[in-house]
């Protein structure tokens, strides 16, 4: 064990002796080209960097920290102050030191760097202290060509029984309310390395261990060592004016010392205290895909109104809050719905709903349209659906409308829309379903057979079958996806929906030459013909948008760029947006979670289960969500890489901004690459079990750093 001078151990403030000189001689010893770390101008970040700078001022707060010198950014050659120094701190020679990189630019409020630069651990004698400082300063020269400031920070080496980081917030849930301890036997490195797996603890304010995951040898902690943890990182707190990401070490003698304390750069998203509880759900039928902004317009907006008149009409959710909380909204550009205002989780206080009388009297109030509506519902639904079908079949070819036209059958598909989606609702909640009943998707896998039978291209289906719409999504690219021949096989029996000569009696919403045309419909539940009707509507849209597109000069990718107001103000002669060549795509986003709330900025947090970590033990240690290809970091990175890794090897820190996502099989959260990630915003999973044979390089992979889901990705 290395013994060090009594006076700066844990609980120091509490003894008598005096604090004027320091192991290492008095504080004006050495001139200025060597800085004890007690001397007023040590705690200078510009003169000996944020790291030496942030260790002075905590020593002189009275917090436990080493004794050693700083050989300032710029200072002179004084090999006989320097040597003095060394020979003071190291007892000639005899005590190990260490010998730590202390830039200006880390360790900062706004980038830590952390493990960006070198440090050199248990250096004996002079000549192996000299090339220490050397190696130090020679990381400071970065790959881009520049030279970061650097000082030299030299301490005595501890042993330390217990080693690892405390951070006086929660960085990877954003709690302010938590402090996390990850520890491992020795000394903190190997955990900030990535190298060993820390035991975690979630701690109140307090020091009270709210969580705990410990290997099966059990914490290398005490609970007494817990609390003091919990008093250093409060004390620290205070003297730097915020949570701290403190590195620690207890000695053989039980000592604590802090190594190292530099803010916390980086917390994870955090939804609002009451943010809605979101999720694809149903929603996800429909509209499955990433979607544009106007696409979010045309289908989502139309789809919102209508749930809410449903949930009106039945009673279900106060007028009030249907007027100011939309039933669906995008995450991502993708279709959530609000999971409470659906009915599909119970409520939050099951005793509450049952004293409150405004449920009750708000469903009796519904009652009695209810009870009329069941039974007129299925003329309801057949009377919009003949209504649609006129109008469809009436409609001349888009490129026949004059603009005027044009933009009206707009607005018409958006209002029909409403009606549609909300009879369709209202359908599925009152009215029975039969048994054996037709679906859509029936009829049109049966339609897709017989048209491929008889040798019709795929790319035809739908104007021959528009039935065949039913197994698509809408998309103003017009990307018609059909499944396979292998993937029908099941549904693509003899159900009644072919006529003899083998075509399917479809609605007719066709178009060979330009215009609809009526044929005899499948005879379907009121829900199923409503759904046929909706998909029906979103095609003419897609076809209206394009012949609008044309008109405008936009191709169909800019186009979709443009909100509702954009497309028919410029429909109306009006110019178009000034920044509209500027818009880009939005870059893929990975699919929505089961559940989830939305924090700042729109950033999904997915809804914690009570399981916290992945079935294979993946842990997410970065917030956030991405679709990429998989990285091994050899041969040619891909443009959206996910760098899938044994270990979180300080070394790759150069390749993180470059990176959509990170997997590492071991690791913790708070190790030096993982803090990175946070403060870069990528999603980043470490604990992934066989990561490196499971996902090989190419594979598509998305990732989730709040969950630490890590799953193939194939595509929408």
């Amino acid at each position: 064990m290395t013994t060090i001078d009594e006076r700066h151990g844990d609980g120091a403030r509490d003894r008598e002796e005096p604090r004027g000189e320091v192991a290492l001689g008095p504080v004006e010893a050495y001139g200025p080209a060597v800085i004890a770390l007690e001397q007023p101008t040590a705690a200078l970040p510009r003169l000996t960097g944020s790291k030496a700078a942030n260790l002075a001022r905590a020593a002189r707060a009275g917090l436990p920290v080493l004794p050693g010198f700083v050989i300032p950014s710029r200072a002179g050659d004084d090999p006989a102050a320097l040597r003095e120094a060394w020979q003071d701190l190291s007892y000639g020679g005899t005590r190990p030191l260490v010998v730590r990189s202390s830039s200006p630019q880390e360790d900062t409020e706004e980038s830590s760097q952390a493990g960006q630069f070198d440090s050199v651990l248990d250096v004996r004698g002079w000549r192996d202290f000299r090339t220490a400082v050397q190696t130090v300063l020679d990381s400071a020269h970065r790959p881009d060509g520049s030279t970061a400031p650097m000082a030299v920070l030299v301490q005595p080496m501890l042993t330390a029984r217990v080693g690892g980081v405390v951070f006086g917030a929660d960085p990877v849930e954003g709690r302010a309310d938590r402090m996390l301890v990850s520890a491992v036997r020795g000394g903190p490195d190997s955990l900030v390395s990535g190298a060993q797996t820390g035991t975690d603890h979630w701690l109140s304010r307090s020091g009270r261990v709210r969580r705990a995951e410990a290997p099966e040898a059990g914490s290398p902690l005490t609970r007494t060592e817990l609390f003091r943890l919990a008093r250093l990182a409060r004390q620290a707190r205070q003297v730097f004016g915020g949570p701290q990401d403190i590195e620690f070490g207890f000695d053989e003698d039980g000592r604590l010392w802090l190594f190292q304390s530099r803010p916390i750069t980086a917390m994870a998203a955090r939804p609002a205290r009451g943010a809605r509880l979101l999720g694809p759900g149903p929603v996800a039928e429909t509209l499955p895909g990433q979607l544009e902004p106007l696409e979010e317009d045309l289908w989502v907006a139309p789809m919102a109104r209508g749930l809410a008149a449903a949930l009106d009409i039945a009673g279900s959710a106060p007028r009030r809050l249907l007027r100011t909380t939309p039933v669906v909204t995008t995450a991502g550009g993708r279709a959530a719905a609000d999971l409470r205002l659906l009915g599909a989780i119970p409520p939050r206080h099951r005793w509450l709903t049952l004293l409150n009388p405004a449920p009750g009297a708000r469903r009796l109030g519904a009652a009695w349209r209810v009870g009329r509506l069941t039974s007129a519902l299925p003329d309801l639904a057949t009377d919009l659906t003949a209504d649609v079908d006129r109008h469809l079949t009436q409609l001349p070819p888009p490129t026949a409308l004059p603009t005027p036209d044009l933009t009206a059958e707009l607005r018409w598909t958006r209002a029909v829309l409403v009606s549609l989606h909300a009879q369709e609702a209202l359908s599925g909640a009152l009215l029975p379903e039969q048994a054996k009943a037709r679906t859509a998707a029936s009829a049109a896998l049966t339609a897709l057979a017989a048209a491929r039978a008889r040798g019709v291209p795929d790319d035809r289906v739908a104007a021959t079958d528009p039935v065949v719409l039913a197994l698509t999504a809408p998309s103003l690219r017009g990307n018609v996806r059909l499944p396979g021949q292998q993937g029908m096989a099941a549904g693509s029996g003899t159900d009644g929906y072919a006529n003899a000569d083998g075509r399917t009696h479809g609605n007719g919403y066709g178009k060979t030459d330009g215009r609809t045309a009526a044929s005899p419909r499948p005879h379907l539940p009121p829900r199923e013909a409503l759904r046929l009707r909706i998909r029906w509507v979103q095609e003419l849209q897609v076809r209206l948008v394009r012949e609008a597109a044309r008109r405008l000069a936009l191709d169909v990718e800019r186009v979709g760029l443009l909100r509702w107001p954009e497309l028919t103000a410029g429909l109306d002669g009006a110019a178009l947006p000034a920044d509209l060549h500027d818009r880009v795509p939005q870059a893929e986003s990975p699919p929505l979670p089961d559940a989830f709330r939305l924090a700042d900025g729109g950033v999904v947090v997915a809804e914690r289960s009570g399981r916290r970590r992945g079935e294979d033990g993946a842990r997410g240690v970065s917030a956030g969500r991405a679709i990429g290809t998989v990285w091994d970091g050899t041969g040619t990175r891909p443009p959206d890489a996910v760098l899938v890794v044994r270990t979180l090897d300080p070394a790759l820190a150069p390749l993180l901004p470059r990176l959509t996502g990170l997997v590492a099989q071991t690791g913790s959260p708070l190790s030096h690459l993982a803090v990175l990630a946070r403060e870069l915003g990528l999603p980043a999973v470490v604990g992934a079990t066989d990561a490196v044979r499971r996902f090989p390089p190419g594979t598509r992979l998305t990732v989730d750093g709040t969950t630490g889901g890590v799953d193939t990705w194939e595509g929408p």
